[in-house]
């Protein structure tokens, strides 16, 4: 059926079997101007009981063909030479926070040598967030005060925040789209894994940051085929994830997976990243779940997504399997959209 935007001339053709299953109502962001679309689906209720495509799309053969799919899948992999600085910073943390015998000194030493890096996390412990408006000063201060885990998530988000705060134009994304997205499933990780898997908290706000770190590098072979991608979800009413297995063999989370490998992210944080949108393939990885239930409650509250964010659903089962009660998951979404808000706005100062 034809979606038209209220507010601008944007049309979309999006297939009913799409609409999630048993909603009356639906809202997503127009891509274009950002205009919430909202639509009643009482009149087309009989019709929503077709089967989810998302799943079963992701076994349909590829237009390229395979030799060509993992022909460009090396190149891709290949032009990944050097690592960006901020994610060095990321993998110096990361090492640090799993080695039980590293110390304040240790993770202090990370950013006190860039003054760049310090400046950004002194003025994000200063946050709303962190409720330390003005009080700290130093790296050592701010490591006393909040705490050796707190310090290691701060590294993080700044290292984070550099690496996925570009305009991804194949995606449709904006300067900080993805960035705030991705935040937003960091926070809703964590503060999932701190009611269900409290010894989980910190990978899961570390995998939740670099969930979709695959659309950075998948970007320019998403615009190169501009065409195509558009031809596939307009028409078909398709999402990006069933677009990237159709047109280019392979999906976001499979690139993720590689370049967590080249990072040397820990690999149940990796195997997560890999099966967040099927945790269910992931072979019982716990994380895997936080993260796909995060995702999915980010994307329904319209954080850094574009119009196909309607169309994911949180897996049969993931809720049963994390033992999380349906009527918490609109806190967990206030609360991540809160904490998204608190730090966003400061570490873009």
């Amino acid at each position: 059926m034809k979606i038209k935007c209220p507010n601008c001339p944007q049309v979309y053709n999006i297939s009913k079997e799409k609409f999630p299953e048993g909603k009356k109502k639906i809202a997503f962001p127009c891509p274009a101007c950002k205009t919430t679309i909202r639509i009643d689906l009482s009149q087309i209720e009989k019709e929503m009981n077709a089967p989810d495509k998302l799943n079963t799309a992701q076994t349909d053969t590829p237009i390229i063909g395979v030799a060509d799919s993992q022909a460009l899948k090396k190149k891709i992999m290949k032009s990944v030479t050097d690592l960006p600085p901020l994610p060095q910073v990321l993998m110096k943390a990361n090492e640090i926070m799993a080695n039980p015998s590293s110390t304040f000194k240790d993770l202090g030493g990370i950013i006190e040598t860039d003054p760049a890096i310090a400046g950004r996390v002194l003025k994000l412990a200063n946050s709303a967030y962190y409720g330390l408006r003005g009080m700290v000063s130093s790296i050592h201060q701010a490591s006393v005060v909040l705490g050796f885990e707190a310090l290691g998530e701060l590294i993080s988000v700044v290292g984070a925040a550099g690496l996925l705060d570009n305009i991804l134009s194949g995606y449709g994304l904006e300067a900080g789209s993805l960035w705030q997205h991705s935040l937003a499933v960091a926070f809703g990780s964590k503060i999932i894994a701190r009611k269900k898997y409290p010894t989980h908290e910190n990978d899961a706000f570390s995998a939740g940051l670099l969930h979709d770190c695959g659309k950075m590098i998948l970007d320019e072979y998403v615009k190169e085929r501009e065409a195509q991608f558009d031809s596939f979800l307009k028409k078909e009413g398709n999402t990006y994830l069933v677009a990237e297995k159709k047109i280019l063999g392979f999906d976001h989370a499979e690139i993720a997976y590689d370049l967590c490998k080249k990072w040397s992210i820990p690999e149940s944080q990796s195997i997560a990243i890999r099966y967040h949108h099927f945790p269910s393939e992931s072979n019982q990885n716990e994380l895997a779940y936080i993260i796909h239930i995060a995702d999915v409650l980010a994307m329904k509250g319209g954080i850094g997504t574009g119009f196909d964010s309607m169309f994911y659903e949180i897996e049969a089962k993931a809720l049963e399997f994390t033992s999380i009660p349906e009527s918490e998951l609109e806190e967990i979404m206030q609360e991540m959209i809160e904490s998204v808000d608190k730090v966003s706005e400061q570490i873009h100062q």
